[in-house]
């Protein structure tokens, strides 16, 4: 694998390093030109060091080239800003203001969600319920309506999830109004109508 070395001012240290050195069948004539600048640089079996212009050196598979860079780079570090613009301050500041007022809106529907659904739950298991009793719960859906329709209102939830919301409870209402039998869909009422005659 090709190991590169850079010396960025100075290759005087490496000289010692490299005193023993031997490349396997390189004459040192022979000379090959680099694609981008078209810089030219020379295979030998010897090595010469600068001390006025950095030198890249490198070794890749027995062979050993040195190469002039064709241009010197400068890197500079841009420092990040300490503290946020004004405006963006600002921004940051409405925006976790509206956070935590949309998630009292979504926690307030859920909340009234899952008082419906367990008054429900309830009214189903009971083997003795009257009709009367539907009349609490469809006090509690018209409260979950009522946060669910704000919640929409401002924004925190989408219309579309509003109304799939309060689908499911009605949903879940005509279900426990079948199940008790106060209810009777119109398909199942025709099919009683034509199994009878």
């Amino acid at each position: 694998m090709a190991t590169i070395v850079q010396c960025l001012s100075s290759c005087a240290t490496l000289e010692s390093q490299f005193k023993v050195l031997s490349l396997k069948g390189i004459s040192s004539s022979s000379s090959f030109s680099n694609r981008r600048g078209g810089a030219s640089a020379t295979l030998s079996s010897s090595l010469s060091f600068s001390q006025s212009v950095s030198q890249c050196v490198a070794f890749s598979s027995g062979n050993l080239w040195v190469q002039k860079p064709t241009r010197q780079l400068i890197v500079c570090e841009a420092a990040a800003p300490t503290k946020k613009a004004d405006s963006a301050a600002k921004r940051a500041r409405q925006a976790e203001k509206r956070r935590i007022y949309n998630k009292s809106k979504k926690s307030e529907a859920r909340t009234r969600m899952k008082k419906v659904l367990e008054a429900l739950e309830g009214l189903k298991k009971k083997t003795d319920a009257q009709p009367d009793e539907i009349v609490t719960v469809e006090k509690l859906i018209g409260e979950a309506y009522s946060a669910i329709d704000k919640a929409v209102k401002v924004k925190a939830l989408h219309k579309n999830t509003g109304a799939r919301r309060k689908s499911r409870l009605a949903r879940r209402k005509k279900a426990v109004e079948i199940h008790h039998g106060w209810y009777v869909p119109d398909a199942v009422a025709s099919e009683a109508v034509t199994m009878a005659a």
